[in-house]
């Protein structure tokens, strides 16, 4: 499975024209309780080209997928990674 996860993530590289910089698994199978039905959670960060981040439009700030072969992703731009807090002024 490791195969087929690297390469869906390498064809959304492709596709969107991103670079993942990290991914991680998650849920079920990364906590060690998954099911025989459990898909792969699969949890990752990518920037854009820079040409992008300087528009005057914002551009989508995820991307999310789920195939055939269970794998259950989701991405977040690095700019608005989950964890990223926002500044108070």
């Amino acid at each position: 499975m490791e195969t087929t996860i690297k390469n869906k993530l390498a064809q959304i590289e492709q596709e969107r024209n991103i670079e993942i910089l990290f991914a991680v698994e998650s849920g079920s199978r990364a906590w060690g309780f998954a099911s025989p039905d459990s898909d792969y959670d699969i949890r990752f960060v990518y920037k854009r080209e820079l040409d992008s981040y300087l528009g005057l439009w914002d551009s989508k700030d995820t991307i999310q997928f789920m195939t055939e072969d269970d794998l259950d992703g989701s991405g977040w731009d690095l700019k608005n990674a989950p964890w990223r807090k926002k500044r108070r002024k």
